[in-house]
């Protein structure tokens, strides 16, 4: 398993398509965990998640974990390397959950604060709350913080692969070259 995250607007959704159709499964884990909480906590859309309590995105969390412990094959698991609550950063994969996946490498997806805040404001299939530009730029250091603890933990490759604006191409040749 190959673990892809990064913030929201980095471009994550669009760096992997540009890797369709080289026999790897693309599992979501935000889509997974709304398909759990739609049904436990009665939710309407993918952003409310962010705004449980952390008791209960924990739950969540565990459960998806299950699941994807079972997945076999080629898979890339698109995630966030940390979730922003109102308590602080939430790991988006703790090391009781890391722990369960057959990790063979990962990759944080970024781009400039001032790229992604710009691809938030034209992105109309989310809702997200306001964020001031530091936020944005506090949340990418907690980010590759937490890369780097994820592959010391799992003993596997990390690399941080840039998605600047026009440079989409140049960020799926470097992920191709993980998959290889």
């Amino acid at each position: 398993m190959i673990i892809i995250m990064g913030l929201p607007g980095a471009g994550k959704s669009s760096v992997l398509s540009g890797v369709e159709g080289m026999g790897w499964k693309v599992l979501n884990y935000g889509t997974l965990m709304f398909e759990i909480a739609q049904k436990a906590y009665k939710l309407t859309n993918r952003d409310e998640m962010r705004k449980l309590p952390v008791e209960k995105q924990k739950k969540v969390q565990e459960e998806v974990a299950h699941r994807l412990s079972q997945e076999k094959g080629k898979v890339i698991l698109d995630t966030h390397c940390s979730i922003r609550t109102a308590k602080g950063y939430l790991p988006g994969l703790p090391f009781s959950l890391l722990e369960k996946l057959p990790v063979d490498s990962i990759a944080l997806i970024t781009a400039t604060p001032e790229e992604v805040m710009g691809r938030r404001k034209t992105d109309d299939t989310r809702v997200r709350d306001p964020e001031p530009i530091d936020s944005v730029r506090e949340h990418d250091m907690m980010n590759k913080s937490l890369l780097a603890a994820y592959a010391a933990h799992r003993g596997c490759p990390a690399r941080i692969i840039y998605n600047h604006d026009g440079k989409l191409e140049e960020a799926v040749r470097q992920l191709k070259q993980m998959l290889e």
